[in-house]
């Protein structure tokens, strides 16, 4: 019987604390080369951001192994930040994928060693179609770093992983210029979060920034209403039949009087002197009382709900015409709150 083979690694020395030393270790080694990285912030950093604000085509990420999954992070939070960028695998280039890159787009090629033989090979063909190269790199005469319009520094005092072979601090500084350069793209072009949130619309922050009230309000004959001479216990069919568990109380015109809720319900309970079916709505009603425009934003009427402790609320126009209701549970249903 063959013996299982013996594991590489023999975790039973480990201690919670080592582990720890370990993790801090890592934080503190990374830390630094951010720093390194952060200080070479210069010009090289904004003529690679101006030659992609004049840009009229696409940022295109490229890089292999590890650099590629940074290349991927960077050209996707380009994408969301107003950038229109992408992904392209050097080695599939080289096999037609390169049909993929314009004259007009800007390439950005990562490699640490910027001796990346699929990332090389692809330079020639760019050159010749145009296209403007940024390089980053952590050796600046590397072959990329020399052949690239702009080459991006991002090497490091040294790697967190202690046979210094695996990239982590190399790749954390990768990642971080990648970020810087998205921001700074995202601060010149004046994006907003109105603009993020189009291009995350199934997102929590797209759901709350272009979910208008109109979205998810009751209209029509699913808004309760009653008349001002309506006695309490109408008032009361029209909450049930409705299901807001309130009533908006309206005149001829649909203009807002005030509101009764089931909160009102229980105050008027109490009250031994009130006749449910004799006492007119407009003695117990709530005067005044909080209302949204149906252009508003869900989130606005979240944000009214959850300061003012109520739980629905009226729609008006212009004129204190009602239009529209809603209560928490329209905006738990779109995913508001």
């Amino acid at each position: 019987m063959i013996s299982p083979a013996p594991s590489l690694l023999d975790p039973s020395g480990a201690t919670e604390a080592g582990l720890a030393v370990s993790g801090r270790r890592v934080f503190e080694i990374e830390g630094q080369a951010l720093a390194a990285v952060a200080a070479r912030i210069d010009g090289d950093f904004t003529a690679a951001c101006k030659l992609i604000l004049r840009a009229k085509g696409r940022v295109v990420c490229t890089g292999m192994g590890k650099s590629g999954h940074i290349a991927r992070k960077i050209a996707a939070t380009l994408a969301s930040t107003g950038t229109p960028s992408f992904y392209v695998h050097p080695g599939e280039a080289g096999h037609g994928d390169l049909g993929m890159i314009t004259d007009t787009d800007v390439v950005l090629a990562l490699s640490y060693s910027g001796e990346s033989d699929e990332v090389l090979m692809l330079l020639p063909v760019l050159k010749r179609q145009g296209n403007a190269v940024i390089g980053m790199t952590g050796r600046p005469q590397s072959t990329l770093g020399r052949e690239s319009d702009v080459h991006l520094d991002v090497s490091v005092p040294a790697e967190a992983c202690p046979l210094a072979l695996a990239p982590t601090s190399s790749t954390t500084a990768s990642l971080a210029m990648g970020d810087a350069i998205a921001v700074a793209l995202l601060e010149a072009r004046g994006f907003t979060a109105d603009d993020f949130a189009r291009s995350h619309p199934a997102g929590a922050l797209g759901r709350r920034l272009l979910l208008h009230i109109t979205d998810v309000m009751h209209a029509g004959d699913e808004v309760p209403t009653v008349g001002a001479d309506a006695s309490v216990s109408e008032a009361l069919v029209e909450m049930s039949r409705k299901r807001l568990g309130m009533t908006a109380v309206v005149d001829d015109a649909r203009r807002l009087i005030g509101l009764y809720t089931d909160g009102d319900l229980r105050r008027t309970l109490d009250d031994p002197g009130v006749d449910l079916r004799t006492t007119r709505i407009n003695e117990v009603m709530t005067r005044s009382p909080k209302t949204i425009g149906a252009d508003a934003l869900a989130a606005e009427a979240a944000q009214i709900m959850e300061t003012h402790k109520i739980s629905g609320l009226l729609v008006v126009d212009t004129e204190r015409r009602v239009v529209g209701a809603l209560n928490i549970h329209d905006l738990l249903r779109a995913r508001v709150v």
